[in-house]
């Protein structure tokens, strides 16, 4: 059963600030609406030992891990098109594109051409336009480039449909899974989202919730300072922690309204509890933060 989960986002560019990571907020909403519990996220350099390091200590402390990042060399090149986030990906072979390997090292697997994946990616990738007489069968560093991406960690010891995943039609990009719980995903956000989401139907039946509901969560927009409300906050969270829902308070900089929120998977006793939360906070339930924020007529009146 998967009830904790970890993300591992891996690339020198995100430390160094070229690169702004999604990934991991989109893996963080992707947790929550699936119920699984997301305990931790980090960022490393694209580095053997410390790639090594975390995967063995996530895949030991956790039930559902994913990294993002380090996969290439190519992989950017000639998928470049799907992604619409206005980044730049694309680059040459680079020494960093190391998370194959590292994660194989770790776990003590060696690096194996995966046929399967190498007859889709045939199908169905092309040339990027500066390789115009690339040849599948003709060796030259374009090709070894991208049989360098589909050189997966292999445990021979489990079934290889367990291992590698082919979670959407339209890719040749694999889910590579380690140790049984550590899945490996390029780094390309709207790759990284299309992957998670042919995943999904896979995840589902293992999570706490069998269909799926994920947690929920209420927020209350009030005029109120956080200090102003803090005592009965207190007082809530001692009467709604003992059945598993968080109240949380959040102050707005530069808004005149705060958000307070009660998350959590009992539904029934979250709806019983809105009228006391809205009440005591002076406020009203909103769909988004922004809901109940004055006009722009509103605040040239005041």
């Amino acid at each position: 059963m998967i009830h904790t989960a970890a993300c591992l986002i891996i690339g020198d560019e995100v430390l160094g600030g070229k690169t702004v990571d999604t990934n991991s907020a989109h893996f963080a909403k992707y947790c929550f609406s699936l119920g699984i519990n997301l305990k931790r996220i980090e960022v490393i350099a694209d580095d053997e030992a410390e790639i090594g390091e975390a995967a063995r200590r996530m895949s030991e402390n956790y039930d559902f891990v994913v990294t993002s990042g380090g996969i290439g060399p190519t992989l950017v090149c000639h998928l470049r098109a799907l992604d619409s986030s206005g980044a730049v990906y694309s680059r040459r072979d680079r020494h960093d594109d190391i998370t194959y390997q590292s994660i194989g090292k770790a776990f003590g697997l060696q690096l194996r051409l995966h046929e399967d994946a190498l007859r889709r990616m045939k199908k169905l990738s092309k040339p990027h336009p500066s390789q115009p007489n690339f040849s599948w069968d003709e060796p030259s560093p374009a090709l070894e480039a991208k049989l360098r991406m589909i050189r997966l960690p292999i445990d021979e010891s489990r079934d290889d449909k367990d291992q590698v995943l082919f979670v959407d039609e339209s890719l040749w990009v694999p889910i590579n899974v380690v140790n049984g719980n550590i899945h490996i995903l390029p780094g390309i956000p709207r790759l990284f989202v299309q992957l998670l989401d042919g995943l999904k139907p896979r995840l589902v039946p293992r999570l706490t919730d069998p269909e799926g509901k994920g947690v929920y969560r209420m927020l209350f927009s009030t005029p109120m300072a956080e200090s102003a409300v803090a005592g009965y906050l207190t007082e809530l969270a001692a009467k709604a922690e003992p059945r598993g829902i968080k109240v949380g308070s959040y102050p707005r900089w530069g808004h005149k309204r705060n958000t307070v929120t009660l998350v959590g998977r009992d539904k029934a006793f979250m709806e019983e509890l809105a009228p006391e939360v809205e009440k005591n906070v002076d406020g009203v339930r909103v769909e988004k933060e922004e809901d109940a924020d004055p006009s722009d007529d509103e605040d040239l009146e005041s």
